[in-house]
């Protein structure tokens, strides 16, 4: 009886404590907790594929579609995975600031409207449903307006008529068009809005401003289509030369903010400029053109903080660390290079410089040589505001696209396109030659896996675990990787292993894990342990870190330190490209070496010992197992269950994993006749070994490629001695617009001008240039030269022989009283 009753008393408390429990993971909310980890249920973006997610996690923590948009605003997106009810007050805050109205359809589904943000890069974003409490977030991607697909813009049909409307034979109807399901409106209004900077430059109060200018069309159908005669505009709207067109439904008032709206490119707003400017274009465009070049001789000069352009077109797409491909000259995508003619590839720096925010372009001509504006209109040139913004944005010069367009678009309007005056553009954005860039130093590590370090050492690692490959202190830069056990087309194990993952971070910036996906040659990019999505945009600017996938098996990370790494996907297996800033130099650690032009420590272990580069495969194995990360170090996501056994709560370098340390060729083997007829030249031994080891041509195939394209990185990014660029004399003419190591330029005059100095210079191996300075001197000039030289020296002449006249005849003189002082002298003695 006893028994019976303390039994019941136990199942009673053990009942209170699963009750307590229920009603404890019950309690846990997502409402203002998301990112957050509870110790029963998690709000946290890894929660799903850890399926221990709190029951209204896609209630408070929002998905939402389309999940980026245009800098401008007036995207309409929608929240999924939640129902609302159709009487609240829906409202949306950006960036814990900025209200925008929210609304809820007829299917219960909320919206936001997106406002207008002079940055770029993820936003936060909350919502309410009473106004007041807002517990619910998110995430909003605001793109560079230019980066935006042309379908969710408004189209300017025949671009070139829209921006040179009112210079000679340029008139008639200006058509614009978009996608009208995109508007939620029947009827529409057509604006104009201008952009402009205002208040002191470089200072705290030079500020950005947007605003809506006139009403070009009102109360249109939303037909996706509209057409109008450009009618001179009133003062003050006509001194705006710089805006936008803005198409939103007509129910909304004249100039609304934060609307659902489409809006066109910005551009040069000559169709309403002043009468002035149709009388006569190129006159008023000199005028501007002149004030512009007074302006920019009060303002800082920020030429001396950016960095150089590579010196070939090879150059300027292997540094993929610090240039990037510029949109408007794309030799991939065939674009027309409309300002540079003469290009067929351009590049920009992805940083902005570190005091003024200020951009680089360069520019390539068919044979690869940089294009430069001493020598071309179409030269490359630098800009006073980054074309695509620099952090942290907002404010002038570093408003995305804006500050650009301000700065240094509009005056090449002035001063080139509108007029022909580019000298005075040129002064102030003159090409930037190579004479000081540096190539960035590469290492790789490709195949199941092989380590290429930056001073050129290889060898082979089959670990199983977690590992530093590059560490620099100095930088606060850290890459580490992850590999495992690869699986024969049978799918048992292999002994051997490939890099699945490699996670990155520099300083205080967002982390960057790029892993191999869950398809064939897919790769999965997460920004703090949160999977992002390019479905929408390729380029997605980060806190401290930029990020381009043009595809699936292809990823870019950038770093402010100029370090690019570059993964791609191909045959089941990882290729990895580190690129290193010069003055990285002897600040590296890791697998991938000690970046100090010495192979003999790239070997070198965590702890400063290092063992000779022709150790045994055990002994590199061995070496390379010390180079092991730790949890507290670990840059990683543990999001299965699969990584948390395998990886977080397992050694970080698995002991238990010995690899295959070599492959026998057997001559009976089928496989070896095929795989020494592959594997052959550069990579042949790593081809084979893989071929072999795996049991695939295809594996080995791929793993020779990607040696190929590593060796052909670094012989792209081989130093390049250049001269620097010569002009040409005055009164002459030049032939030849290379000025690397070899290259000739030739020199000739004008009739009725004589050459004086080289016809020919060489650059040589010294960065010199050989040879004299060359002149051009008219000949009537040199007439004169030669007949004052001739005086001059008839004049000399006669000085001279009137000295030695003068000379000869005092000697003699002399001579004369020696001869009597001579026939006197015996006389005195007598």
């Amino acid at each position: 009886m006893l028994c019976k009753y303390k039994d019941k008393i136990h199942l009673c408390m053990f009942m209170v404590l699963l009750l307590q429990l229920l009603s404890r993971t019950a309690a846990q909310s997502c409402a203002r907790s998301c990112g957050e980890k509870f110790n029963t249920c998690s709000c946290h973006s890894t929660c799903e594929s850890l399926r221990d997610c709190c029951a209204d996690y896609k209630q408070f923590c929002l998905d939402i579609e389309p999940h980026s948009g245009s800098l401008l605003g007036g995207t309409d997106f929608k929240i999924l995975n939640t129902s609302f009810e159709q009487n609240i007050n829906l409202t949306c805050r950006f960036n814990s600031e900025i209200l925008t109205e929210g609304y809820v359809d007829e299917s219960g589904v909320g919206h936001c409207i997106t406002p207008l943000l002079y940055e770029l890069g993820w936003i936060s974003f909350e919502v309410s449903t009473d106004g007041v409490s807002f517990d619910r977030s998110g995430r909003w991607l605001s793109v560079h307006h230019s980066k935006l697909s042309p379908v969710y813009k408004i189209s300017l049909v025949n671009a070139t008529q829209w921006q040179y409307y009112g210079t000679p034979d340029v008139s008639g109807d200006l058509k614009m068009t978009w996608i009208s399901s995109l508007l939620k409106a029947e009827r529409v209004n057509i604006e104009l809005w201008g952009y402009n900077e205002t208040g002191e430059v470089y200072s705290a109060n030079w500020e950005a401003e947007w605003k809506y200018l006139y009403t070009v069309g009102r109360d249109v159908p939303n037909s996706g289509v509209f057409s109008f005669t450009p009618q001179i505009a009133e003062k003050p709207y006509f001194l705006w030369e710089l805006g936008s067109i803005r198409v939103s439904p007509s129910t909304k008032p004249d100039g609304a903010q934060n609307v659902n709206a489409l809006w066109s490119e910005e551009h040069a707003l000559a169709w309403h400029l002043e009468e002035a400017f149709r009388k006569d274009s190129a006159g008023w465009a000199l005028e501007k053109c002149i004030n512009w070049d007074k302006e920019e001789k009060a303002m800082p000069n920020f030429l001396t903080e950016i960095t150089d352009c590579p010196c070939t077109l090879a150059q300027a797409r292997a540094d993929t660390g610090r240039f990037h491909t510029d949109y408007g000259c794309d030799i991939e995508a065939g674009s027309a290079c409309v300002y540079h003619p003469g290009a067929v590839h351009c590049v920009r720096a992805i940083q902005g410089s570190p005091e003024y925010g200020a951009g680089q372009q360069c520019c390539y001509d068919s044979t690869g040589a940089q294009v430069l504006t001493g020598d071309s209109i179409g030269g490359s040139t630098p800009d006073r505001g980054h074309d695509w913004g620099s952090p942290p944005y907002k404010k002038p010069p570093r408003v995305p696209g804006f500050s650009h367009w301000k700065y240094d678009v509009i005056s090449f309007y002035y001063c080139c396109l509108w007029s022909d005056n580019c000298e005075y553009y040129f002064t102030h954005r003159p090409s930037s030659d190579c004479r000081t860039y540096r190539p960035p130093r590469v290492a790789a590590v490709l195949g199941d896996p092989h380590f290429m370090t930056f001073d050129g050492v290889t060898f082979t690692f089959n670990g199983k675990g977690e590992y530093m490959l590059v560490y620099s202190s100095d930088r606060e830069l850290s890459v580490q990787g992850r590999t495992e056990p690869m699986r024969f087309e049978n799918g048992t194990v292999a002994m051997a292993t490939r890099l699945s993952s490699v996670a990155m971070r520099e300083k205080d910036s967002d982390v960057i894990e790029v892993r191999l996906g869950d398809q064939v040659d897919e790769l999965q990019v997460l920004m703090n342990q949160q999977v992002l999505s390019f479905s929408e945009q390729k380029w997605i600017d980060l806190s401290g870190v930029f990020v381009f996938s043009p595809k699936a098996s292809n990823v870019t990370v950038m770093f402010p330190s100029g370090t690019g790494v570059e993964v791609r996907a191909g045959e089941g297996v990882m290729t990895l490209t580190v690129l290193l800033p010069h003055d990285l130099q002897n600040h590296t650690l890791g697998l991938l070496g000690t970046m100090n032009d010495d192979p003999e420590d790239d070997l070198t272990s965590s702890n400063g010992a290092f063992i000779s580069l022709n150790s045994s495969a055990q002994d590199i194995f061995t070496y390379c197992a010390g180079w092991a990360i730790t949890n507290e170090t670990s840059l990683f996501t543990y999001d299965s269950t699969f990584l948390l056994n395998e990886y977080y709560y397992a050694p970080k370098h698995d002991p238990s994993f010995i690899p295959n340390f070599s492959v026998t060729e057997d001559p009976e083997d089928p496989l070896l006749e095929p795989a020494l007829s592959l594997c052959a030249g550069e990579g042949a031994s790593f081809c084979k070994y893989d071929t072999l080891s795996m049991r695939s041509l295809e594996q080995g195939n791929a793993t020779l490629l990607a040696f190929r394209s590593h060796t052909s990185t670094k012989k792209a990014l081989e130093p390049v001695q250049s001269c620097g660029w010569l002009s040409p004399p005055n009164h002459g003419q030049k032939e030849g617009t290379l000025y690397l190591e070899g290259a000739n330029v030739t020199f000739s005059c004008n009739s009725g001008y004589s050459l004086y100095g080289s016809h020919e210079r060489t650059c040589q191996a010294d960065g010199e240039w050989s040879g004299e300075d060359t002149h051009c001197v008219a000949d009537n000039t040199l007439a004169i030269v030669l007949g004052s030289v001739g005086a001059v020296l008839a004049l000399v002449v006669m000085v001279i022989a009137i000295v030695v006249y003068a000379k000869k005849q005092k000697k003699e003189a002399w001579k004369q009283q020696d001869d009597k002082v001579t026939y006197q002298h015996p006389g005195s003695h007598l």
